[in-house]
């Protein structure tokens, strides 16, 4: 396992700005902190109690049963510094998948539930890494609880049964749900059978996101994103992932030979995608059109999430990764976030992701290195890592994990190859 770090604010700054030249203004936000305790026991894997408290599924065999599992597929950055990293990520997927393909969020008892949009992420990791059986599980889960509307709900019990609470739907679910069908039928020898495979839900979540934006007349109605909160102001957090929905509809109706359908898509997506660049592109991509300060979902405006972004769109992209650094080194949710001193690692491995994705190697390097430098004792990345450097919260988290293993996927491209790390 790679030696684990704590850094300093002061040795974030530095490296931030050795391999970003636009972070030479960086700012690290001082605060009042406080300490997300680390909510997973170190034995998370083989406790039967915390197993079974969430669903999940059991194995007689225990690591062995794992091992073969990791022999069934790939493992990114063999020979890199990240290969341990990757493989306990792709373990603790592994671990936290129920039988019947849902995903539990975390390994603790307020995450043992399915979000559609972790395990969106989650499904597209274990295709990439050749786990093509458990992405499509999982996918079918998804189609199993959707919406008679096309919709998703914030989260699910594993079982499927329905929903823990009364939260209000989350509309991203139906964009993120998209993007994953797009992405396990990309990385399939045979995109067509995949695509024809879950056609009933790319045909209701397309429908739901037309419906949601006029067929791109309007932008979509306000909804809770991945902060968690209720909104009555349309967030970047809802409009983006509807947006990439759009497209990966297109392209899988390509795949059917469905024309008009295929149009259909295309024509709303691009008539969304001008009026996002309307609403949030004056003010720089915000959380709202016009305040919040920058914030994650910016993320979702670049690849792989969408092909070409714009100059605007990198800029506040990379103003995030200032605006929104932590005593810790890692990033919060916005820049609009309480400033409590914590980083959050999901929105810490999306830029992870999206540096890679976006031809950018050493940016991809530094936050892979935070993350790797920040896992628990065991080797999971947890939710959160407090400002003194210590995780918090649930360990592993599955948004991380499979956002770390899809970043490193992307390293492994040839000609992608990142510098040396520097010493913190």
């Amino acid at each position: 396992m790679a030696r684990r770090t704590r850094w300093t604010a002061a040795a974030a700054v530095v490296a931030v700005a050795a391999v970003a030249p636009w972070a030479a203004n960086v700012r690290v936000v001082t605060t009042s902190t406080v300490h997300a305790d680390l909510l997973t026991a170190a034995t998370w894997s083989s406790t039967a109690e915390v197993r079974d408290e969430a669903g999940l599924s059991s194995d007689e065999a225990g690591m062995s049963s794992d091992e073969a599992w990791l022999e069934t597929g790939t493992i990114p950055g063999a020979g890199t510094r990240w290969a341990d990293l990757v493989r306990d990520a792709l373990l603790d997927l592994h671990r936290l998948t129920a039988a019947n393909g849902a995903v539990a969020a975390g390994a603790a008892e307020r995450w043992g539930y399915t979000w559609p949009r972790d395990g969106a992420f989650v499904a597209v990791a274990l295709a990439t890494t050749g786990h093509t059986a458990d992405a499509e599980r999982l996918l079918d889960f998804l189609g199993d609880v959707q919406d008679a509307d096309g919709g998703f709900q914030a989260r699910y019990v594993l079982s499927g049964d329905g929903t823990p609470d009364d939260r209000e739907p989350q509309s991203d679910g139906a964009g993120w749900v998209l993007w994953a069908v797009d992405q396990v039928a990309s990385a399939s020898p045979a995109p067509a059978a995949v695509a024809e495979r879950f056609r009933d839900l790319v045909d209701r979540a397309t429908g739901f996101v037309l419906d949601q934006v006029a067929d791109g007349a309007r932008l979509p109605p306000p909804s809770s994103d991945y902060w968690e909160r209720d909104e009555a102001t349309l967030t970047l957090g809802i409009a983006a992932p509807l947006l990439a929905g759009l497209r990966s509809s297109a392209r899988l109706f390509a795949e059917l030979d469905d024309v008009g359908a295929v149009v259909r898509s295309t024509v709303a997506a691009n008539r969304l995608e001008a009026r996002l660049v309307e609403a949030f592109g004056a003010d720089g991509y915000q959380r709202y059109p016009t305040w919040g300060g920058v914030d994650a979902a910016v993320c979702f405006l670049m690849p792989p999430f969408a092909a070409h972004p714009s100059a605007a769109v990198v800029a506040a992209w990379q103003r995030y990764q200032l605006d929104a650094i932590r005593p810790a080194g890692g990033l919060a949710p916005g820049a609009g976030w309480k400033n409590d001193g914590i980083s959050w690692t999901p929105e810490t491995a999306l830029v992870a992701l999206t540096a890679a994705s976006d031809g950018r190697p050493d940016v991809a390097a530094r936050w892979l290195d935070w993350l790797d430098a920040h896992r628990t004792a065991w080797g999971s990345l947890p939710e959160k890592v407090n400002a003194d450097g210590t995780p918090g919260g649930p360990a592993p988290l599955a948004w991380t994990a499979a956002s770390v293993v899809l970043a490193v996927a992307t390293l492994d491209a040839p000609g992608t190859t990142p510098s040396a790390p520097s010493e913190p």
